[in-house]
Order: structure tokens, then C-alpha cells, then sequence
């Protein structure tokens, strides 16, 4: 009888975005620094990305937009695919693992990041790492490096 696998077994797995797939935070302080230069407005924001947004809501109202437009001028700048790790995600979804990716930046930051190192198509939610856990279920598997990544992969 043949040994299953490690990837065989694996449901689920959570991906950190910033440490696993692209390092959003570069990008994320080049436009905080262009807003507050653009609109004269001061931005003393916490460095977690989720109490920020709370702060940009009540400085700055609309902001999502103005990042969105900064984030798709600036990604081919700042993400760039890597052939292992697309290898890594393919080798997985074909595998039947489900794909999630948690992170604490918003939303369109993530997405473009997402697109430009290829792995938009490959991922079945994004969010909050509490957020991702509920869709994928409480068995996936939490990856919070690129050296997991690559155990889990293995099979």
C-alpha cells in the first residue's frame, strides 16, 4: 500500500502575504507618505494596517480609491513573481488544497499585490487571519514563511 503524501492529507492552507508571497508594507509606506504630502494632512497611523484604516476613515474619508490608483501605478515597482513559489501554489491547488491569504493590509493593497506575483487565481479568500481560518475551516494549515511554504509543498 502507497504512504500518502503530506499534501495529499492537507485540506487548507493560510498563507501570510507578506512574509510568503509579497511584502506589502514598503508599498503601504510610499503611498502614506504621497497621501499625506497630496492632501497636507498629517497621518500619525498605527503600524497595524486594520487600526490604521480607522484613522484614514476619519482623516481622510474616501482613501481606499487614492490607493488603490497608487498601488496599481506602483506594484511592478515593488512585487514580483517567483517561479518556486508559483510552482508551489500550482503544485497545491492541484493537489485539492484550498488557499486563503491573511494579511492586515487593506484589501485593494492586497488584491494588486496578489495579481502581480501571480497568485490572485490561485486564492480562494482573503482577509484577516480570523477571517480566512472560518472559510477555510480550522484544520488548515497556517504558513508563516517561505521555508513553510516549502515543507508544505513538498508533499
Amino acid at each position: 500500500m502507497e504512504r500518502e503524501s503530506s499534501i495529499e492529507r492537507l485540506e487548507a492552507i493560510a498563507l501570510d502575504l507578506d512574509a510568503v508571497l509579497a511584502d506589502t508594507r514598503p508599498l503601504w509606506r510610499d503611498w502614506l507618505e504621497d497621501v499625506a504630502r497630496r492632501t497636507h494632512v498629517e497621518l500619525d497611523v498605527p503600524e497595524d494596517r486594520a487600526a490604521a484604516a480607522g484613522v484614514l476613515d476619519e482623516r481622510l474619508g474616501d482613501w481606499r480609491p487614492l490607493l488603490q490608483r497608487f498601488a496599481d501605478d506602483r506594484a511592478p515597482l515593488h512585487f514580483r513573481p517567483r517561479a518556486e513559489t508559483s510552482a508551489q501554489l500550482r503544485r497545491l491547488q492541484a493537489a485539492g488544497v484550498r488557499i486563503g491569504v491573511f494579511t492586515d493590509a487593506p484589501r485593494e493593497l492586497a488584491d494588486v499585490a496578489l495579481a502581480h506575483v501571480g497568485a490572485a487565481r490561485r486564492v480562494e479568500t482573503v482577509g484577516t487571519l480570523d477571517e480566512v481560518l472560518r472559510v477555510l475551516g480550522g484544520g488548515a494549515v497556517v504558513v508563516r514563511s517561505r521555508s513553510e511554504l516549502d515543507r508544505a509543498a513538498a508533499g
